[in-house]
């Protein structure tokens, strides 16, 4: 450290608490000179000036010098840098000129010929292969999906659900939504069906259905919770029960509308019919994660959750290439 640069960092510290800039740090050393030392009148008339004025002139000669220094350094790397632009665009533009000249259709020897056509064979070979090896692998995924779907004991013998998510049983037919159930059941009488003929219990945990003097045709438990203030009936077409289930939990598909019927394959119905756009925003995010962690267990891919985990330590792990991990174990 040069004996210049030894108080430099008591006068930054001065310099940071004038915030009047430049004049008030002189005022503050000007000022101090008269007050704590004979600066003014200890040379006499004129001495202080003098001392004054010769620094002055050291240190701004010195500061000139310093700033046509620095211009000449910006001017030079100004100019190397305009001259790699310049010789960039000659060379570009030779480049240009070269392919322009060349002739747009090249007579080949025929060695030259042999080879070509050698390596066009080549390639189109390798595109045959590439694109049976591409219907091969899809045959064996598919061979595979299905092979997975018949090894999946917990969905073995369960009905593939209808068109509307539910099922079409010999005297009813049921669908749903995440939030929202419809059940239709046709009367098979000659006679016109009024209200006052037709039996309709919705209770939370129950449901029956029959005409008057006619045995039940459904009379069972549900699998789930009901709202019963906003489940309703109605007859349409003087032949159909139209019957309107709220879910409570409206975040699941049911396998069933009553515990005595056969369950449907749950893993197989079609979200599009769920009326999600019919959600609020956080709901239906939600639903959609578990619809997509729902399908990927069923395919033993990683959910949502289990990703995001990986993804993490996958970018820890190229964080940090210097660390091994062939023996670390993760949960």
């Amino acid at each position: 450290m040069s004996q210049d640069e030894r108080f430099d960092g008591m006068l930054m510290a001065i310099a940071q608490q004038c915030e009047g800039g430049i004049h008030e740090m002189l005022d503050v050393i000007f000022s101090f000179l008269e007050r704590k030392t004979d600066f003014y009148v200890g040379g006499g008339d004129g001495a202080a000036e003098k001392i004054i004025q010769e620094k002055f002139h050291t240190y701004n000669k010195m500061a000139l010098k310093k700033k046509k220094e620095q211009d000449a350094e910006k001017k030079r790397i100004e100019a190397e840098r305009k001259k790699k632009l310049e010789e960039k665009r000659k060379k570009e533009e030779e480049e240009r000129k070269k392919v322009e000249e060349e002739p747009k259709i090249k007579e080949l020897t025929d060695e030259e010929a042999e080879k070509l056509q050698a390596e066009l064979d080549k390639k189109k070979e390798g595109d045959q292969q590439t694109t049976e090896s591409a219907a091969a692998a899809k045959d064996e995924e598919k061979e595979k999906s299905g092979s997975d779907e018949e090894e999946d004991e917990e969905d073995k013998g369960k009905m593939k659900p209808n068109a509307g998510n539910g099922a079409d049983m010999p005297n009813y037919r049921w669908s749903q939504t995440l939030g929202e159930i419809e059940l239709k059941v046709p009367f098979n009488v000659t006679f016109p069906v009024k209200s006052k003929d037709v039996v309709c219990e919705i209770k939370k945990h129950s449901l029956k259905v029959s005409l008057k003097g006619h045995p039940p045709i459904i009379d069972d438990k549900f699998p789930h919770e009901i709202k019963m203030e906003e489940s309703f009936w109605t007859i349409e077409d003087r032949k159909l029960l139209m019957v309107h289930l709220e879910k409570v939990n409206q975040m699941e598909w049911w396998d069933r509308i009553v515990t005595s019927d056969p369950p449907i394959n749950t893993k197989k119905v079609n979200p599009e019919n769920s009326k999600l756009s019919d959600l609020d925003g956080e709901t239906r995010s939600m639903v959609e994660k578990m619809m997509y962690d729902q399908r990927q267990k069923a395919m033993g891919l990683p959910t949502s959750e289990e990703q995001k985990k990986q993804d993490v330590l996958k970018k820890f792990m190229e964080q940090h290439p210097e660390m091994d991990f062939s023996k670390a174990k993760f949960c």
